[in-house]
């Protein structure tokens, strides 16, 4: 039932959004040299690294840095990149992610390796089920890159912090997995979209 809704929720939004694609992809262009799409290697389901699609929001090889962004005072964000940041039209490319399989409309987030190595035995098991595009931590922490733009030290404050907190949210969520938990998920991260 999961996979059927993810895969024709993610066809049809593919194709109502491909318009849309076009008119962000131009914008990218025409803001910042460098291609379309950022795609990042991401931990999915059983350990498995994938690439995950985003639009591309900063300057090319900017994640040579931090893999943190820290707000809107980040010098690597491109003038595009704040306002599909801010809407979080950067993450709908990975609608292509749901459709092949790699993720879940709605599942657990997925992290980079560098964060993934750190977690315990119980954090594990947010790696038993896909990731998703939303989830209860990206509701709860929509204003992540706000708090972590406030920290002295970004880093310290995620893994000691924020990650720690996002990952209870995400057990929260296995422990309580059901289509009906899925579409709430899915219609309060509209709601908090929409009210940005």
């Amino acid at each position: 039932m999961k996979r059927l809704f993810d895969i024709l929720f993610s066809f049809i939004g593919l194709v109502i959004l491909f318009p849309f694609f076009i008119v962000i992809a131009l914008f990218i262009v025409i803001d910042s040299r460098g291609g379309v799409f950022y795609k990042q290697v991401r931990v999915g389901k059983g350990g498995n690294d994938f690439k995950l699609f985003k639009f591309r929001s900063m300057k090319t090889n900017a994640d040579k840095g931090s893999l943190l962004t820290v707000g809107g005072n980040d010098s690597r964000i491109t003038r595009i990149g704040l306002f599909i940041r801010k809407y979080k039209l950067d993450e709908l490319p990975q609608l292509i992610n749901v459709l092949i399989g790699d993720m879940s409309l709605v599942g657990p987030r997925p992290e980079v390796r560098r964060y993934v190595d750190l977690y315990n035995d119980l954090q594990k098991q947010v790696l038993t089920v896909k990731p998703g595009i939303t989830d209860y931590a990206s509701i709860e922490y929509s204003n992540e890159n706000e708090i972590l733009g406030k920290a002295e030290n970004p880093e310290q404050v995620y893994i000691n912090e924020i990650m720690p907190a996002k990952l209870k949210l995400n057990l929260k969520y296995i422990a309580d997995q059901s289509f009906s938990t899925d579409l709430k998920i899915l219609f309060k991260t509209i709601q908090k979209v929409a009210s940005h």
